[in-house]
């Protein structure tokens, strides 16, 4: 887990009770509740990961042999991710132009994130790299946090954003395959 979304996991839910306030719940309540879904999902395996690496490094090196093992971890991470956005596009009541709008502004989101780092990475001959590290996000989290302390509706623009960069990445390393 990069050390940002570790970050995120601890200070986003000192900000929800702020900027989602509860009727009848204390900052305190809220911010207990949230945390005690946030630490076993993110903090805690991110701590037990350090935890394995620096005091028993012989089953970190068992576990770094199976290098393929991240692509299906992350295979399963983006079908949950996906499955979510359809589920809350599936049961929300808002109108086909609201989610058409959300799309679009994800996409624009996208391009410009990805454009913006190539063009700053071009200054370095890091392109690909910086518009990698500007555009690729981690989306699962944020819908996570959407679908779970916010609207469904708000995992919606998460999820299509993850649709947006993952077609990019493939047509970026289609392009690299084939040399065009």
């Amino acid at each position: 887990m990069p050390l940002i979304s570790l970050c995120a996991a601890i200070t986003v839910p000192a900000l929800v009770p702020l900027v989602h306030p509860v009727e009848g719940v204390s900052f305190m309540s809220a911010f207990a509740m949230i945390m005690s879904k946030v630490f076993p999902m993110l903090i805690c395996p991110c701590l037990l990961a350090w935890l394995v690496r620096y005091l028993m490094p012989r089953v970190h090196s068992f576990l770094v042999n199976y290098t393929h093992l991240s692509f299906y971890i992350w295979a399963c991470a983006l079908t949950l991710a996906i499955t979510m956005t359809t589920r809350a596009i599936i049961h929300s009541d808002c109108g086909v132009a609201v989610l058409a709008g959300i799309g679009g502004a994800s996409l624009l989101s996208c391009v410009l994130q990805f454009w913006s780092g190539k063009a700053i990475g071009r200054k370095w001959g890091q392109s690909i790299t910086a518009g990698q590290a500007l555009g690729q996000k981690n989306t699962v989290f944020a819908i996570w946090m959407g679908y779970t302390f916010l609207s469904p509706l708000t995992s919606v623009a998460g999820g299509f954003y993850s649709i947006w960069h993952n077609i990019y990445n493939s047509w970026q390393l289609y392009r690299q395959r084939t040399g065009k």
